[in-house]
């Protein structure tokens, strides 16, 4: 059973990671892609910049991927969250899980994403058209806040 838990300060190639086959005992493979997009509370976002503490975002992304594999009975975790300036369109969030059945591989993809939101230290930067900048965190995941 793997768990691994990522930050990259380098464009997440997706492709190279939906690598080979699952486990044998693997029903279920959920992926999430969490993108930069080009708008936020009405506007237009042009780019935008995670700051990391990287330890402590190292250890509570490998605890949260650790948590979901034991709450789901997860046969694999793999999460890569990239940090430093990103565009529209750019991958920030990656996460794929392996499970026996599809609901405990969904209910803990959202688990990780939810997570992660709440606890990871990593802050946004967003820079608008207008040429203004936010720093924005949204800590009611479910009301349509940011990756």
């Amino acid at each position: 059973m793997a768990v691994i838990f990522e930050l990259a300060d380098y464009p997440i190639n997706d492709a190279a990671l939906r690598f080979g086959a699952p486990e044998p005992e693997a029903g279920a493979v959920v992926c999430f892609e969490g993108r930069v997009r080009n708008h936020h509370d009405g506007k237009k976002v042009v780019s935008l910049c995670y700051s990391v503490y990287p330890e402590l975002a190292f250890n509570e992304g490998n605890a949260i991927a650790e948590e979901a594999r034991e709450r789901f009975g997860l046969i694999e975790v793999f999460v890569v969250h990239r940090y430093g300036e990103l565009v529209i369109g750019d991958l920030a969030l990656w996460v794929r899980v392996t499970a026996v059945h599809r609901g405990e591989a969904f209910d803990a993809c959202r688990y990780i994403i939810d997570e992660i939101k709440q606890r990871l230290p990593v802050w946004k930067d967003e820079r608008y058209v207008d040429g203004s900048r936010a720093w924005v965190y949204s800590q009611d995941h479910n009301a349509g806040g940011s990756v």
